[in-house]
């Protein structure tokens, strides 16, 4: 059984006992979260696509770590300008552990 979900204006597939990273949330290390935009749910044969959520759905996680993602160096130049400029950057996450997939 797996589903895909809808979290921080990105979309994951997930399944029970994954360990997937998210746009920052604010929950503390081992809170649970619910996800309750769920898009697809399938269970073997058996899919139900939502129009634009599958109603009565939802998918359970524990919060493992919140953290930041490697660096991402940005470089700015203009030729024959004496201008350079490099810009780092680093995205924020948090780190959850699928617990279940349920029916309300």
């Amino acid at each position: 059984m797996y589903a895909v979900i809808k979290s921080g204006g990105k979309q994951y597939k997930v399944k029970e006992g994954d360990v997937i990273r998210v746009e920052k949330l604010d929950a503390k290390e081992g809170e649970t979260i619910v996800f309750a935009d769920v898009l697809l749910v399938a269970d073997g044969e058996a899919v139900k696509v939502g129009t634009p959520l599958v109603k009565g759905v939802a998918v359970k996680g524990t919060v493992k770590a919140q953290g930041k993602g490697e660096k991402v160096r940005s470089i700015k130049k203009r030729r024959r300008k004496h201008y350079r400029k490099t810009i780092g950057h680093r995205q924020t996450y948090t780190e959850v552990s699928i617990a279940g997939i349920s029916a309300k």
